[in-house]
């Protein structure tokens, strides 16, 4: 099998670096993915979903 990335030991700073921030973009834009459905499903139900009978 061919390795297509260096082994996590091997990397320099600068690739270190990178990859963070690679994977800090990543990570947020998957938060904001999952807050703008969730903000759209809320607006979806309307406001009469927090007035419901208990």
């Amino acid at each position: 099998m061919i390795q297509m990335t260096k082994p996590a030991s091997r990397l320099s700073p600068e690739e270190q670096k990178r990859r963070r921030k690679r994977s800090l973009a990543l990570a947020l834009s998957l938060g904001a993915l999952v807050l703008l459905f969730y903000v759209v499903t809320i607006a979806k139900l309307g406001p009469g979903v927090l007035q419901r009978p208990m």
